[in-house]
Formats: structure tokens, sequence, C-alpha cells
């Protein structure tokens, strides 16, 4: 089975890929009332091979909505009024989706303000305590 790449490290198996077919509206005359263009595309996220532990973790998240119970994920296409540029666009959309979520998110090193900053801290909270004891009135 033809595998698709997904990035270098990352390569799908064509097999895990489940693709059904049903009547989708909108323009199109009689094809639409005819052909089964609307492409439903189905991929077990949980059981598949090909991604490792951390990138399903973080597209089950990226998918939300689109993702089962049973942790499968369902795209399902009818933009284009042919089945072919669907099914294109199905698996197009799954892979934007598994390459984002092949990127590991960077993480914030915590840091500590530097002496010059809380000393300009202080010095604007001084300068606009100085301004409002400024506004009350004259004590006689």
């Amino acid at each position: 089975m033809p595998t698709i790449e997904v990035t270098p490290e990352i390569a799908i198996d064509q097999s895990e890929l489940a693709f059904s077919f049903a009547r989708a509206g909108g323009p199109g005359g009689q094809n639409v009332n005819k052909v089964e263009t609307a492409v439903q595309l189905r991929f077990d996220v949980t059981h598949s091979p090909s991604l490792d532990e951390g990138v399903k973790r973080r597209l089950e998240r990226l998918a939300g909505t689109r993702l089962t119970k049973d942790g499968v994920l369902v795209i399902f296409a009818r933009t284009h009024r042919s089945q072919e540029r669907n099914r294109q666009d199905a698996r197009e959309r799954l892979l934007r989706l598994i390459a984002a979520a092949a990127e590991k998110p960077e993480f914030r090193v915590k840091t500590r303000p530097g002496l010059a900053t809380r000393e300009r801290r202080i010095e604007t909270k001084v300068r606009r305590g100085e301004t409002k004891r400024l506004r009350n009135s004259p004590v006689e």
C-alpha cells in the first residue's frame, strides 16, 4: 500500500484512510441529484501505528468536535463539484492537521523581571500616586 508523507518523520499508510461518499447540496444542477460528490474521510487516531503518542494527543486536542468518542477523526468535504476534488480536499485538510500536531510547542522558560524593570514600575506607581494626590482638595 502506498504511503502519504506528512512530514519527513511521519508517513501514513493509505489503508488507514477510510472514505465514504454522499450526495452534496448546493450548485451543480442535475449532477447534485445524481452523483455522490461529498466525501467523508475517517482516520482512526487512537489506533494509528504511524503516529507517536505526543502527536496523537496534540491531534486529538486540535481536532476538537471532529473527533468521535472512539478516537476517529472525521473530515467532511463538500465544497467542490467533483468527488475527486473533494477527496483531495479532505486528504489535504487531514495532512495539514497532522502536520500542525507534529510541531512540538515551545515551552516558555520562566524568568523574573530585572532590577531596572522593577525600579521603573515602582517609579510609575509613585508618579501616578502623586498625580492622584494633587487632585485632592487642599487641606486648610
